[in-house]
């Protein structure tokens, strides 16, 4: 009796199927749709129309028609802000996913290498009473130093016989952070009454103060680097497989390692110049990317980038308008949404800690 072979089960497509090119085609065409929407929304409410022409009309180089207090408040205001927001998110994005790949830490993110505690100390130099003593540096540059400073001193303790080695580069930018934090708080407490909310504000993330001239250096560091990082993606798919691996596969591991340090380092550090400490962004978004489109970094980086930037647009615009007329620091969203994320990712795959 001739056996009956039952079909193969068709395998069910998901977003790990869809090409790349249409991924950031879609991805990019939602973000600029969220960016227009969230520029629209805040105390004075702009309609998607009037913001769409507004926009279309300063990116085309024609006269705006209209309200020029509406075109005041768009476009010198609520742009600038929000186009920050969406660099920052995907700059902290894409620093995340290279250092997971680069430590073999799933909990890694882009201030594991002490570059939020080192821009902290230079921000809050110059944001309290101390400011004279870094010779009229702006807040932007102090914390650009100081995330610098903290980034070279954890590079040089984190090699072993002239080696990085992934878990020493945990643990000295873990022990370098403690150090500098207890910085930061000695000048807060040292720090007068009136600039404690300031201090504050810029220690828990916030893009308030975005203007033009910050949008073309940023803008320069984050597309760089995402593309640049991204011509890395074969070399990162081999690495987390470990050094053995990639060695035979014929990558340099130390040359990589210390290259994406160097990276991951500028793009976090202009980061939090810009945009203070934002956290959790760098942690979660990998994750979230990680499993709807795949490991494979030549896409994780690219598409991390956008997720992280329309998550971070959507947060900003979240922390002006919850508590209208007040305004969160980003930080207390990013914390509140990411912490349940990860519990839920916990319960979901047990792996993500092994």
């Amino acid at each position: 009796m001739a056996t009956v072979l039952a079909p193969a089960p068709a395998r069910t497509r998901s977003l790990h199927d869809v090409p790349l090119p249409v991924c950031v085609l879609v991805l990019s065409a939602l973000l600029a749709v969220v960016v227009v929407l969230a520029a629209g929304i805040g105390s004075v409410s702009i309609p998607a129309g009037d913001a769409w022409r507004i926009v279309a009309a300063h990116l085309t180089g024609q006269p705006v028609a209209g309200d020029p207090a509406l075109d005041q408040i768009l476009w010198n205001f609520r742009v600038p802000r929000v186009l920050l927001a969406a660099l920052c998110g995907a700059g902290l994005a894409v620093a995340g996913v290279v250092l997971q790949a680069l430590t073999g830490n799933p909990l890694a993110d882009p201030y594991i290498l002490g570059v939020s505690a080192g821009g902290s100390v230079g921000a809050v130099l110059v944001l309290s009473a101390t400011a004279g003593t870094l010779g009229g540096l702006g807040v932007s540059g102090a914390a650009f130093l100081g995330a610098m400073l903290a980034v070279g001193l954890v590079f040089l303790l984190g090699q072993r016989r002239g080696r990085l080695d992934p878990v020493r580069l945990i643990l000295a930018g873990v022990a370098v952070s403690y150090a500098f934090t207890s910085i930061t708080s000695y000048l807060q407490l040292r720090a007068a009454p009136n600039d404690m909310r300031q201090i504050m504000f810029w220690l828990l993330g916030s893009v308030s103060g975005a203007h033009w001239s910050q949008l073309s250096v940023v803008g320069v560091v984050v597309v760089a680097a995402t593309l640049l990082l991204t011509l890395f993606g074969r070399q990162l798919n081999a690495l987390v497989t470990g050094d053995e691996s990639a060695t035979a596969l014929g990558v340099d591991v130390r040359r990589l390692r210390i290259g994406l340090i160097v990276l991951t380092s500028l793009l976090a550090g202009a980061m939090i110049a810009v945009a203070g400490g934002i956290g959790f962004v760098g942690l979660m978004v990998p994750h979230l990317v990680r499993m709807a489109f795949g490991a494979d970094h030549r896409r994780l980086l690219p598409l991390s980038a956008l997720v992280g930037a329309l998550y971070l647009v959507v947060v900003d615009l979240l922390s002006r308008t919850l508590d209208a007329p007040n305004e969160l620091p980003l930080n207390v969203l990013t914390a509140l949404f990411g912490a349940p994320f990860f519990v839920w990712l916990l319960r979901r795959d047990r792996s993500v800690m092994s």
